[in-house]
């Protein structure tokens, strides 16, 4: 099954499942002048606008790419996700006010055992709804069908809250059906926050993913011809939309025609595997001189004592000018990028007077 096909059919059922449970517990509420239970009515019933707001989404994002988008439509189920956290704090916010207005002013409820059997189905109900919806989005990739399920499994702790509250009223004949409110309101406000919070970084801009970049770097090492790999760029156009770049360390000695050979055919196999469309840069390597190993062993011990050093590579020294180039990978908990060059630079003075060093420093961004 297609990822497109996933996403509709989940959101088919969701839309279906929470307009039935909706219903049951507005009726419920109703019989009973809970605020809590017709409150949780009108959140399931928000709960079906946004697997409504998913399907639409999803079929929106499918759009073929054009000359105004050339990578597709991709985001646009970020921005699916992201009126889906609006709703998802409205809903909550409607509650809090709704609750906290009951506390001042409160009103006699008819709780029955009935309508408490009601709510305790509709709980498992949305439990397992939210377990399935969430196992489904993760196939798919999708953040917005991922905070659906979110929603739903938020929305079953909610009924237990309201079965406790009305059990207290029941056996002690004391209402904390507004006080339940309010909790039931925090609940589904942190699950509103967190899918807004998961999208924010969506949009702005996340690490590429870890399981994905390492792939590709295990397939660029294991490539014949590249010596080695560093700072891979991945940018998301979409839960399955990629294109990035990755620098590679190749022998100084190959011609453009052998590079060309083997980078071209790594950069189909990864687009065929992995879906990226991965651009590459070139460094000049030359490993097998006695001076560069030299340098690499002296760089190497330097790092070694530099905490926020976490790499180094694309060593070389130009024939001609024996300019001395070096790339470090820092952490990002460093802050004086200047003083960590001026210590470098002092240091290779010492080991290699007659070399100009030229040091790149970069942090990782998967």
């Amino acid at each position: 099954m297609t990822r497109d096909k996933i996403i509709v059919r989940t959101s088919i059922l969701g839309v279906v499942a929470n307009i039935l449970i909706a219903a049951i517990k507005v009726i419920a509420g109703i019989a009973a002048s809970s605020i809590a239970i017709i409150s949780e009515g009108i959140n399931n019933a928000a709960d079906a606008l946004t697997s409504i707001l998913t399907l639409v989404g999803t079929k929106l994002a499918a759009r073929h790419p054009d000359a105004k988008h050339p990578f597709g439509y991709g985001r646009i189920e970020y921005l699916t996700a992201l009126v889906i956290a609006a709703v998802i704090l409205f809903s909550g916010f409607q509650m809090l006010i709704e609750a906290v207005k009951l506390i001042f002013k409160p009103e006699p409820l008819a709780i029955s055992y009935v309508s408490l059997s009601i709510i305790a189905v509709s709980a498992v109900l949305k439990y397992v709804l939210g377990l399935y919806t969430m196992k489904k989005g993760k196939e798919a990739t999708s953040e917005a069908l991922v905070g659906v399920g979110a929603d739903c499994k938020s929305d079953a702790y909610v009924s237990i809250i309201t079965i406790i509250s009305a059990l207290v009223f029941i056996i002690f004949d004391v209402s904390i059906d507004a006080y339940a409110g309010v909790i039931m309101a925090g609940v589904i406000l942190k699950a509103g926050y967190d899918v807004l919070a998961k999208t924010l970084a969506d949009l702005i801009g996340k690490a590429g993913e870890k399981e994905l970049a390492h792939k590709i770097y295990t397939m660029i090492r294991t490539t014949p011809g590249i010596l080695g790999a560093a700072d891979m760029i991945l940018h998301n156009y979409g839960p399955d939309a990629w294109s990035g770049s990755v620098n590679v360390e190749i022998d100084h000695e190959k011609t453009v025609g052998e590079i060309y050979d083997f980078l071209h055919a790594l950069q189909l196999k990864i687009m065929h595997e992995e879906h990226v469309t991965m651009v590459f840069g070139v460094y000049a390597v030359d490993n097998d001189h006695e001076e560069t190993r030299h340098i690499r062993k002296t760089v190497a011990e330097f790092v070694r004592g530099e905490e926020f050093v976490k790499s180094f590579h694309a060593v070389y020294v130009e024939p001609e000018t024996k300019k001395l180039y070096v790339d470090f990978i820092v952490d990002y908990h460093l802050r004086d990028w200047e003083a960590l060059k001026a210590k470098f630079l002092s240091y290779m003075k010492t080991n290699f007077p007659e070399n100009e060093v030229v040091l790149t420093i970069e942090t990782e961004f998967v």
